[in-house]
């Protein structure tokens, strides 16, 4: 039986359940970051003069999967472009549709809102996620390349 699941906006009240799935994702990727970037980030992503959001898939009434998207300008369309900033399902759902349901639900904001396009980053070697990634978006053949302050 295939679990039923919804994906809808996370509430400012949630913040209790997207903490746990926002720590698997930074811990996914062995990454750490200070408590006071958590939290402007969770302010940001509901505050509505803020460019970021942040949709949950939900199986059930438990969040299980959470998305968080921003929008900025583009020198190449008019329209913004939406970048797909962080995806994450337990481990416990996974195979269950809850990371295309997600990236889909950032597809249809993002055409909502007039963006361009949707584009996002992976490590080469996440291999489940680039298979999913493969059948929902092209590959750009573009390099990152970054310097941090």
């Amino acid at each position: 039986m295939a679990a039923r699941f919804v994906v809808r906006p996370i509430t400012a009240a949630e913040r209790a359940a997207w903490e746990p799935l926002w720590q698997g994702y930074l811990k996914f990727y062995k990454a750490e970051v200070p408590a006071a970037a958590t939290d402007t980030a969770w302010a940001r992503l509901h505050d509505p003069s803020e460019p970021m959001f942040a949709l949950g898939a939900y199986v059930g009434d438990t969040l299980k999967g959470i998305v968080h998207y921003l929008y900025h300008r583009s020198m190449w369309t008019v329209g913004n472009y939406c970048y797909l900033q962080d995806l994450f399902v337990d481990q416990d759902v996974r195979g269950l549709g809850l990371g295309r349901a997600l990236i889909e639900a950032v597809y249809a904001e993002a055409k909502k809102a007039g963006a361009s396009r949707v584009y996002w980053l992976t490590q080469e070697g996440n291999a489940a996620a680039r298979a999913l990634y493969d059948k929902l978006a092209d590959r750009s053949g573009f390099i990152q390349y970054r310097k941090i302050f």
